[in-house]
């Protein structure tokens, strides 16, 4: 026998996604509108006389509308990606792969681009004429407009996604005389050539081997959860109809026009089973009901449906309410508790902070008249958008008195050390360690407070 070759990895082929037009197509591009105009509109609103959604790494702080976020903070951030994490498990444990074929940055910006590419170079055919011609100015043009307004699109997504770091309006100012720093000229640049090169050259390759979900999503799936299914008990054996009525009778509803395959943007055939490369994003659907439609054959040969269903004939209400099925119900308690704690966590938070730091070189001193001195630290932040006078007190031992001035004003999301002297009579306390509290009041908010333990050491 000779040895068999077997590629682990086949070369590419050229695919020409045909426009589907439908329901799911329909739905495909309120997404897509959806997702862009969030997207590319946030980061223009403002709150409070900045921007709403900003995370300013210079001086690590996160505004999130009317939240302020700051590095001590970052469980927050923790559980908005565990968040995700469930609500994607959830999704895919009910509708399977429904994220990637509708809101996926990659499919969003695939279908943008095709867009762009079919209005200026033509139809699915009209393209795969035009690839297969010599060179030629008509060529030269089209190829060049479609590869500059791709190149305009991507860099106003990467000048957006470097928005939501650096304030937009004034990376817009600086746009005018290309004053960007070197860290933004990269991010745009580089989030740029990202958006380029994958929804205009990688396509279908990223889902089929750059995303991890496509290796990892069958984990979550069984014989419960919605896929694109092909009926085959119905549509097989297939075949192209005939005027001959007879001949008819002995076909399925398949009439292998193959327009499931050439509206798939990872070009596989539905009618070969479930795949990894399907992102479930239901243009074969759209295109098979459409030519059921011209054949006055019934809908649903290629359909939204479950193993089960496809086995035992359920209908609508019956998957429906299989749906609700121990893993689901796990995954959406999770979920639901998370988010219960995360916004009680934030209702409840206090928008004040302070750290008592000991001044490391004196641990403890006698000053005049035999007093015992101790020096700190505070670091206050005032994570609040307004601005607020405080109030610094200490207490835990008899005569402890607070040198420094006691009242502090911190500016709106102001981060202040404030250097602090306590003294106590001599006599008072126990050699080493005697534990003290030091207290923040606001004099705008009697109920914003804060306090914090620390150490009073008295010399041996």
């Amino acid at each position: 026998m000779e040895p068999q070759v077997i590629k682990m990895y086949a070369a590419r082929e050229q695919i020409y996604p045909r426009e589907a037009k439908g329901r799911y197509a329909t739905w495909r591009w309120v997404c897509v509108w959806l997702t862009q105009l969030a997207f590319y509109g946030l980061p223009w609103l403002t709150w409070n006389g900045r921007q709403a959604l900003l995370f300013d790494l210079t001086t690590r702080k996160f505004y999130i509308f009317g939240v302020v976020l700051w590095p001590q903070d970052f469980i927050y951030l923790a559980a908005l990606l565990i968040i995700c994490a469930y609500l994607l498990f959830l999704v895919t444990a009910i509708a399977g792969r429904v994220w990637c074929g509708f809101s996926c940055p990659q499919t969003v910006y695939t279908e943008i681009f095709l867009w762009v590419e079919r209005h200026i170079e033509g139809t699915r055919s009209a393209r795969m004429a035009l690839d297969k011609q010599g060179p030629s100015a008509r060529k030269a043009f089209k190829k060049t407009a479609k590869h500059l307004a791709w190149g305009a699109i991507a860099l106003w997504t990467g000048f957006t996604f470097v928005g939501y770091f650096t304030p937009i309006k004034e990376l817009a100012r600086e746009v005018t005389t290309l004053n960007f720093g070197p860290w933004e000229w990269f991010w745009v640049l580089f989030y740029s050539l990202a958006t380029y090169g994958n929804a205009g050259w990688l396509r279908e390759q990223v889902c089929k081997y750059m995303c991890p979900y496509a290796r990892f999503q069958s984990a979550m799936f069984d014989q419960d959860t919605l896929i694109i299914t092909y009926d085959a008990k119905r549509g097989e054996p297939r075949g192209a109809m005939s005027k001959k009525a007879g001949n008819n009778d002995k076909l399925g509803d398949c009439i292998d026009c193959t327009l499931c395959v050439q509206v798939c943007p990872t070009g596989i055939d539905i009618r070969n089973g479930l795949q990894y490369e399907c992102i479930g994003c239901a243009a074969c659907v759209d295109a098979c009901n459409s030519v059921m439609d011209k054949v006055d054959r019934p809908r649903g040969l290629v359909r939204y449906s479950t193993d089960h269903a496809m086995e035992n004939n359920f209908s609508s209400k019956q998957i429906r309410q299989r749906a609700m099925r121990p893993r689901v119900l796990i995954y959406t308690s999770i979920l639901a508790l998370i988010i219960i704690a995360v916004c009680t966590s934030l209702a409840l938070r206090t928008p004040l902070k302070m750290d008592v730091i000991r001044d490391r070189g004196s641990m403890g001193r006698e000053v005049e008249d035999g007093m015992i001195e101790n020096v700190y630290r505070l670091q206050i932040m005032n994570t609040s958008e307004q601005t607020q006078h405080f109030k610094i007190s200490a207490s835990g031992l008899p005569g402890l008195t607070l040198l420094t001035r006691e009242e502090v004003t911190l500016q709106p999301t102001e981060t202040l050390g404030w250097p602090i002297r306590l003294r106590v009579p001599h006599g008072v306390g126990e050699k080493g360690s005697n534990k003290i509290a030091i207290e923040l009041h606001s004099l705008d908010d009697p109920s914003l407070h804060v306090r914090e333990s620390a150490v009073f050491i008295v010399p041996r």
